[in-house]
């Protein structure tokens, strides 16, 4: 429960309110985490949240972070400068299943922040692109200003082992892209249902939709794997806050398998 003190290494600006930070340790030596796990950062005098680890887990000398200012906490952690210090715990959670998907095919589907917690699983991916099979990434955002990451993804779309789609709600006439929402990608695509492991992160609309696509698809409901970020506060199950069912999302989660939560994806949260 106790933050360690963690500074600023760096920062730069990805879109309109959201920034990547890169943090340091003060006091220890770098530390290593799971694609898909959180951190909790803490803003001295204004709160805590949890942020998603959205770097390289190879690269464990700092830690980076995308947050987009939407809150109190938020908007002074967007406002760092290098050298600014703040409070961190973590890393939290289980993260995606890198180890199960092995000799497996796997679809990553992302909607709009929601690529910032699979960016450490693409990594992974091409540090071992042996490992697995096809790898596809579909990305949704809500028009071309708002695509995160754009020149990774630009770089990731000329790989020839990484198959990469890109769509928008909508974008004026220069856009030479797909205009639509991403789980409608996903009937266009010819792939092995039954050899494929869906890693699936962005609002809750869009993963409903997209595991209902994936379904009708043939994935099964143990290899659509989800990440449900909500209201975590301890980070440790204890304060019950982001509690979903019997499921608690901080220690339980925040990647659980779609056939844990099937019942409850479409509860609104209180």
């Amino acid at each position: 429960m106790v933050p360690e003190p963690v500074r600023v290494l760096r920062r730069w600006q990805e879109l309109d309110a959201v920034w990547t930070l890169e943090l340091e340790p003060v006091k220890t030596g770098g530390r290593s985490f799971q694609p898909g796990q959180f951190n909790m950062l803490y803003v001295f005098g204004v709160g805590e949240v949890p942020i998603s680890l959205s770097g390289d887990a190879s690269e464990t000398a700092a830690l980076v972070h995308t947050v987009r200012g939407v809150g109190p906490v938020s908007n002074k952690l967007v406002a760092l400068q290098p050298g600014d210090t703040v409070g961190l715990r973590g890393p939290f959670g289980v993260g995606w299943p890198m180890a199960a998907a092995e000799g497996s095919d796997v679809l990553i589907v992302a909607g709009g922040l929601g690529l910032a917690p699979l960016r450490p699983a693409i990594y992974h991916l091409m540090h071992h692109r042996e490992k697995y099979g096809r790898v596809i990434l579909l990305y949704g955002t809500r028009s071309p200003e708002d695509i995160l990451y754009a020149g990774e993804l630009a770089e990731w779309g000329e790989r020839a082992d990484l198959e990469v789609q890109i769509t928008v709600d909508h974008a004026v006439s220069d856009w030479q892209g797909k205009i639509g929402v991403v789980p409608a990608l996903l009937p266009t695509l010819d792939f092995d249902p039954e050899d494929t492991v869906a890693m699936v992160c962005g609002p809750e609309i869009m993963m409903r939709f997209t595991v209902n696509a994936l379904r009708d698809a043939g994935v099964e409901d143990e290899a659509i794997f989800l990440s449900m970020e909500r209201n975590m506060k301890c980070a440790l199950g204890h304060c019950g806050h982001c509690q979903f069912g019997s499921t608690f999302v901080c220690k339980d989660g925040p990647v659980v398998s779609f056939d844990r939560v099937r019942g409850l994806l479409s509860l609104k949260e209180f």
